[in-house]
């Protein structure tokens, strides 16, 4: 009997070994394909990147069977980082799908061999509406290599299960196609704040929100003049229910806060604070922050200056408070 469980046991260890030593060995694959690949970070990368940067309609790309789901979440990366683009099936364009293609557009062919069947008439297409071509392929006596205005060059790999699974080369067309998009986007200054139009959902919505989105304004901020005594203060206090007041002069700017933390340690020194003005009292040159600061970096200042409020400010002006933030609005909207 216990022989026999020692046998299961083991067989088990065995099995578990041989499936994790699979494992690694596609990974180490992938791994040594990327390698190989930053020898194609080259001219003929830069020139792709320029001719992208400088077109005024649409990348579109297109591949075959593997290389078409590359091509769909390139041309996804290329839209989401401010490269408008669609991607095409390769067999559905010889069935129509060729009138979405325009001599405007520039078109980005994957295929590793370069010698796919089906690309061949969109090669022709192109050829015929002088629309620029860049192929992304292996082979260079390939069609697809002698027929690209721009050629960017996969490294021959090795690829994993017999070595008939397309597992390392859509690896290497995957990174390519990620250098251009993350390129093009640096080339054409695309910050957080033009990447948050195109997500402002999800949890990239939720990581890319800025004081703007978040904050109270108008009537909702609690403000109140500098010369107004603390009985007025403490009213309006009440009112907003913030636990701070944005103290302002008679030209709207802001010279102060006062926090009901303030008024706590203010009460234990004076009995008497009905008749003082504010600005006796206010905590001079307060904390604030720009209207278009991301909202995970103010909780962030938030916690270090161990503050649960803060004023944000009209961009060009630091003393125009045009609305506040909560510690617990901020915690809420970035859960």
């Amino acid at each position: 009997m216990t022989w026999h469980l020692l046998g299961k046991i083991s067989g088990h260890i065995k099995m578990k070994n041989e499936i994790n030593t699979i494992g690694l060995e596609v990974v180490n694959l992938q791994i040594k394909a990327l390698k190989k690949l930053k020898n194609s970070i080259n001219q003929s990368f830069e020139d792709a990147v320029k001719a992208i940067q400088k077109c005024k309609s649409k990348v579109v790309v297109c591949g075959v069977g593997k290389s078409g789901i590359i091509a769909s979440k390139i041309s996804a990366t290329l839209s989401s980082v401010g490269t408008p683009s669609f991607s095409v099936s390769a067999s559905d364009c010889s069935h129509g799908d060729l009138g979405r293609i325009t001599s405007k557009d520039i078109l980005i062919l994957i295929s590793y061999s370069g010698n796919t069947f089906e690309l061949k008439n969109i090669i022709k297409y192109a050829k015929i509406n002088k629309i620029l071509l860049i192929g992304i392929v292996s082979a260079k006596d390939s069609t697809l290599y002698r027929s690209s205005n721009i050629r960017l060059l996969i490294p021959e790999v090795t690829e994993s299960g017999d070595g008939i699974v397309p597992t390392s080369s859509t690896t290497a067309q995957l990174a390519l196609g990620d250098a251009l998009s993350v390129a093009l986007m640096k080339r054409k200054k695309f910050g957080k704040l033009d990447f948050k139009k195109f997500h402002p959902s999800g949890a990239l919505g939720n990581k890319l929100k800025t004081a703007k989105d978040l904050m109270f304004t108008k009537n909702k901020i609690p403000f109140v003049n500098e010369n107004e005594l603390m009985k007025k203060a403490l009213k309006i206090l009440n009112q907003k229910k913030l636990g701070f007041l944005v103290v302002i002069n008679n030209q709207g700017l802001n010279t102060g806060i006062l926090t009901d933390g303030d008024l706590k340690r203010l009460m234990q020194r004076k009995k008497k604070l009905e008749n003082l003005k504010i600005k006796t009292l206010m905590t001079k040159n307060p904390i604030v922050m720009e209207e278009n600061t991301l909202a995970t970096e103010i909780l962030s200042q938030m916690n270090k200056k161990k503050i649960t409020n803060m004023c944000i400010f009209k961009k060009g002006n630091k003393r125009k408070i045009i609305g506040v933030l909560h510690i617990h609005t901020l915690i809420n909207n970035l859960k």
